[in-house]
């Protein structure tokens, strides 16, 4: 086991939520501030102090005093002055000291091998280690993240921030993966076991729910979100279907935390049966092996029924989703040249036609970009989130 590096004071205390009715301590505020300046830097770039108290609405003093305590965790660090023709003594700016740390992030969602990456404090990769399944389950598969892990600490020099994981299943609040059938994990303590290992900060996500933060996190401009209102859905269609759901900037779970499993809704029944003994779940028509399999049966011309086949059944679940909650953003994450063309166009007329012109006509419905690996960028996020409060 590695010794633990220098962790920032914030710690993971930073992700602890504060108790609605419970008394709001000095620690509670200088946390909040303290997040909300590394916030404004993480997402403006460089800044004055100047500049920080202006849009944080905090006092001058208090944030000098913030910059300072930042500065001595070596989270924030100065540039020099500002460049400009302004009158009086220029400012000087600060910055995310971006080298100061690592953070590691674990894509668990791929069906034939484990994927991680080193990255620096604005989720720049700076290495990537991609391990075969090889079939792998329960705790062989167990096994093969923590050698996953210790390969991408023994490549990061720099003191580790935390480590961050995205896998299929159902994944509750502490990092317990309740179910995860494809890699044979039930109540499985993932987070816990990786900490015990390595001694770092660890959170666990579903896969969905990690890439619906890494696109809000990384891939929105200021613009998009204030068009979004901050709420999105990202749909995920690799091995299994499920979506990750964040309405007002916040990641929606479920109560118990199987919000966005929408791989097992039926959408034809009279369809084949599923493997969860219901007949014509979205699962079947839509997952990438089903698809595969459909299109190696057939010619060109069948390629295009078979995707747009696909995207109708998509349409029809995610017409009464987008009915309740009149979303503005939904993104499809996948193999490129499955979800774009037929399957996307399809799944946009379904919606159309199953929903109020109110709904469907601000409708952005989007392909992921095919070189961002959505689920690691959440990872990302989710050790961003929880040890320092930047999302």
């Amino acid at each position: 086991m590695p010794p633990q590096t220098q962790q920032p004071k914030g710690g993971a205390s930073s992700a602890r939520p504060h108790r609605l009715g419970a008394k709001s301590l000095p620690e509670h505020t200088r946390r909040h501030n303290r997040a909300l300046v590394l916030q404004h830097l993480f997402h403006t770039g460089p800044m004055s102090r100047a500049d920080l108290a202006r849009e944080s609405s905090l006092t001058r003093v208090t944030v000098g005093d913030l910059i300072s305590e930042l500065q001595s965790d070596g989270l924030v660090h100065e540039l020099g002055q500002r460049q400009g023709s302004r009158p009086g003594k220029p400012a000087t700016l600060v910055d995310i000291d971006r080298a100061a740390f690592r953070m590691i992030a674990i894509d668990l969602s791929p069906d034939d091998r484990f994927t991680g990456v080193v990255t620096d404090l604005r989720g720049e990769v700076t290495h990537q280690v991609a391990q075969s399944l090889s079939g792998a389950r329960g705790e062989a598969a167990i096994e093969k993240v923590l050698v996953l892990v210790a390969t991408l600490i023994g490549a990061s020099p720099e003191p580790l921030l935390g480590i961050g994981v995205g896998t299929p299943g159902i994944v509750d609040g502490t990092g317990v993966v309740r179910q995860a059938p494809n890699l044979g994990w039930y109540d499985v303590d993932l987070g816990e076991r990786i900490r015990r290992a390595f001694d770092y900060p660890v959170y666990v996500a579903n896969d969905a729910n990690a890439a619906a933060l890494g696109v809000r996190t990384f891939t929105l401009g200021g613009g998009e979100r204030e068009n979004s209102g901050d709420s999105l859905m990202v749909v995920r269609v690799e091995h299994g279907v499920g979506a990750g759901l964040v309405i007002d900037g916040a990641l929606i779970r479920g109560e118990q935390y199987a919000a966005g499993e929408i791989g097992h809704v039926v959408v034809d029944e009279d369809g084949e049966e599923c493997a969860c003994g219901r007949n014509g779940c979205l699962e079947l028509a839509l997952a990438v092996p089903h698809l595969r399999r459909r299109i190696a049966a057939t010619d060109a011309h069948g390629r295009d029924q078979v995707l747009s086949d696909a995207g109708r059944a998509l349409g029809i679940a995610l017409s009464p989703v987008l009915g309740v909650l009149n979303l503005n953003l939904v993104v499809l994450s996948g193999p490129a040249e499955l979800i774009g063309g037929p399957l996307i166009e399809s799944a946009r007329a379904t919606i159309r036609a199953r929903t109020m012109s109110a709904v469907s006509n601000g409708l952005d419905l989007r392909a992921a970009s095919g070189d961002e690996d959505l689920v690691l960028m959440g990872a990302i996020v989710l050790v961003l989130s929880g040890e320092l409060g930047v999302s």
